[in-house]
């Protein structure tokens, strides 16, 4: 009977009970003890949480990896258990098949088809190695371990575990169409230029914020320290700031401005720099030194070796053009923008960002920032080159920055000639929940919600209605208008040469 039972089962069948003999026939050892412990392990998910969670101390792509590797083992395993162990129903392996010595026990009660200890290992490591492929690479043995450790101690077939892994794969490979890796940041490119050599600061004339984010009673002696024939003025706090740069410009002999103070300060003396085709030399004077950073001079040993070395490069600048007060009889302001303006919630975001960020690291910090400021706060009507939205965030850089999501880090070309143009918006219905699941699933950059383009010019109106707008910081009240163009290449900064 048992002769004419055998051609009858199918060629999957088949394979499965002639591996399975094979592993019934492994000499016992230690490692029986290994497999049964390494699949307990990952029962419910344990060992893939408990590595994310060691995974999560590391900012960066590391903490990024394991919050896809659990996302993709979230939708694994709910697709193994909700879907294909309903749809695929079969029995588990009897202990005939496997000496009792290795032999899993209990045996779960579940189909054995498919695999979930195998669909969530894969998925998990697959998941992380789509963030950082030497740390998926590290995962792989882990993952094949778990999957082989179902076969070795009776819990499921070769088929089962095969059938988990693929499942576990594409749950990875699905989770990425709509949570993207992030594209790799191209190489940081100068339009180089001549500037003045200014050895031991002559020449400069520096202008001195002491309401600067990293002030301090020594930074002006410091300075002369470093530029001792440098003409220094350190300005007030009831000084005025603006008549203050442009004196300091002035001064006679001076060929090149310096500036030490915040984002708001260092725009300021661009405008001035500017006006005066001077070149400008920014010291690392601020909280954050957006544009220190983006210009190689992020820390002062590198911006003295440039200004000494006279090594310099150009960079667009943004002309913000602000209308306030009555439609009829505007007020205008000019505005210099060298890195970023922002209308709506997203300056409480950043401030949010930026206290959570010493204790979360930059990407979760964002995360967090953005579920505090969006459960609270209300979009906004703006028409945005003639197209109404409603919207919780309008940020425009002063060149292209990357990542493409809803936090810009990092600006490697100065002199591109576009502004970066990023809306989160709430026209579609359920615009809150909406956007809370695109925060919490990490799927901003690709939700509906995200509108990303790039524009030479941009204008944004409030219909009447006034609006808080923020340039490189330096907030403006009472907004109705405001219009942004790109000025191509009319700064000259100093910046230290490769």
């Amino acid at each position: 009977m048992e002769s004419t039972r055998h051609p009858r089962r199918s060629w999957p069948s088949r394979m499965d009970r002639y591996l399975l003999q094979h592993v019934s026939d492994l000499p016992g050892g230690s490692h029986d003890a290994f497999f049964r412990r390494l699949s307990a392990s990952a029962n419910q998910g344990k060992l893939w949480i408990g590595i994310a969670a060691v995974m999560a101390l590391f900012p960066g792509k590391t903490r990024r990896a394991a919050v896809h590797g659990l996302i993709a083992q979230g939708v694994a395993s709910a697709a193994t258990n909700l879907v294909f162990k309903t749809l695929l129903p079969r029995t588990r392996p009897q202990p005939e098949h496997l000496p009792v010595f290795r032999f899993v026990h209990p045996q779960p009660q579940s189909s054995s088809m498919p695999s979930g200890h195998s669909a969530s290992a894969v998925a998990f490591a697959v998941g992380a190695g789509l963030v950082q492929p030497a740390l998926g690479a590290a995962l792989a043995p882990a993952a094949l371990g778990v999957a082989y450790s179902r076969v070795h101690t009776g819990a499921h077939w070769p088929s089962d575990v095969i059938f988990g892994s693929a499942i576990g794969a594409g749950a990875a490979l699905m989770t990425r169409h709509w949570w993207p890796v992030r594209p790799p940041i191209p190489p940081t490119t100068r339009t180089w230029t001549e500037a003045p050599g200014l050895p031991d600061g002559e020449g400069l004339s520096i202008v001195v914020n002491t309401l600067g984010g990293s002030f301090k009673e020594e930074t002006a002696a410091a300075l002369r320290e470093v530029f001792p024939k440098a003409h220094i003025n350190t300005v007030q706090p009831d000084d005025d700031l603006v008549q203050q740069i442009n004196a300091t410009a002035d001064v006679p002999g001076t060929r090149a401005l310096g500036v030490w103070g915040g984002d708001g300060t260092v725009g300021a003396a661009a405008a001035s720099a500017v006006g005066r085709s001077l070149p400008l030399l920014v010291l690392p004077g601020g909280t954050l030194n957006h544009f220190a950073r983006d210009a190689g001079t992020g820390n002062l040993k590198d911006a003295v070796e440039a200004a000494t070395k006279g090594e310099a490069a150009l960079a667009d600048i943004g002309i913000v053009t602000a209308e306030r007060g009555l439609a009829g009889n505007p007020e205008v302001s000019e505005l210099v923008m060298l890195n970023t303006s922002s209308l709506g919630l997203y300056p409480n975001l950043v401030r949010r960002r930026e206290h959570l960020q010493p204790a979360l690291g930059k990407p979760l910090a964002g995360v967090v920032a953005m579920f505090r400021t969006f459960a609270a706060g209300t979009p906004i009507t703006l028409s945005v080159d003639g197209v109404r939205h409603k919207v919780w965030i309008a940020y425009l850089g002063r060149g292209r920055y990357y990542p493409r999501d809803h936090a810009p880090l990092i600006r490697p070309v100065m002199d591109d000639g576009v502004l970066d143009v990023r809306l989160i918006t709430a026209d579609e219905s359920f615009a809150r929940l909406r956007l809370l699941w695109a925060v919490l699933t990490g799927t901003v950059a690709s939700s509906r919600i995200t509108h990303l383009r790039e524009a030479s010019a941009v204008t944004i109106d409030a219909g009447g209605a006034p609006m808080a707008l923020a340039v490189d910081g330096e907030a403006l009240a009472g907004v109705r208008r405001v219009a942004y163009t790109v000025r191509r290449k009319a700064l000259t900064y100093y910046s230290p040469r490769p």
